[in-house]
């Protein structure tokens, strides 16, 4: 699990997405979501990663994760966390198999526009789904705590949020307003993209960076290509 993650680089970011087997659900009551809330959080105590972002869906979570100490916490952080949820719902629900669709998928971000345009999209994901008007209206997001409307309970407030404003206030407007601006298109479909096919998410340099550091190609989409829409809700 997670083939790419293993070869992550120490103190940079992460999008990563993981999905059902089929796109079938991962969760199914309140309890499940809990439960996952409880996983995250004991991970990232047994294998070191500040949690920058998350939503959980119906049939998918998305995370924006950094290794604390050593590179390799990423992956055992994911392992952790699936192999946890995975077990627990096969218990509670009698079923056998694989919950998951298989590795997860992972993209390195730069500390820039970039991984806020990254926490914009994990964050929107429940609106462009047609869960609910507005972000501030889904409980299981990063969302409500970077705007005052929750405790930060696990989630780390990363370098680009903290640079925001010069108090927690003003961080919080801030925040909120790059929610109210319309979102590009291609924003959309290039973070997608990205994390789809395991590349970095950044500008030039920093995907130059990544491929030395990683020892592989990150192929550059075509423009103006269209991305596919996921079935259930959202991606």
């Amino acid at each position: 699990m997670g083939r790419y993650a293993r070869n992550s680089s120490e103190g940079i970011p992460y999008h990563v997405i993981n999905r059902g087997n089929n796109h079938q659900p991962i969760f199914f009551r309140k309890d499940d979501y809990l439960f996952f809330h409880e996983a995250l959080d004991q991970a990232r105590k047994k294998y070191p990663c500040n949690i920058y972002s998350y939503v959980l869906m119906t049939n998918h979570f998305h995370l924006i994760l950094e290794a604390q100490e050593q590179a390799e916490n990423l992956a055992g952080f994911m392992k952790y966390v699936c192999q946890r949820h995975g077990q627990y719902i096969n218990k509670r629900y009698k079923r056998s198999g694989s919950l998951w669709e298989g590795r997860f998928r992972s993209s390195p971000i730069s500390k820039d526009r970039y991984m806020l345009a990254c926490s914009r999209y994990i964050e929107m994901n429940p609106v462009r789904a047609f869960l609910v008007g507005e972000p501030g209206e889904y409980r299981h997001s990063s969302y409500r705590p970077k705007v005052g409307m929750s405790a930060p309970g696990y989630v780390s407030f990363d370098p680009c949020y903290l640079s925001l404003g010069e108090t927690e206030e003003s961080r919080q407007r801030e925040y909120r307003r790059l929610f109210e601006v319309g979102i590009p298109e291609d924003e959309w479909a290039s973070i997608r993209e990205a994390v789809q096919r395991n590349w970095a998410y950044g500008d030039n340099r920093f995907r130059r960076q990544m491929e030395a550091a990683l020892g592989r190609k990150f192929e550059l989409g075509r423009p103006g290509r269209k991305a596919r829409e996921n079935r259930v809700d959202g991606m």
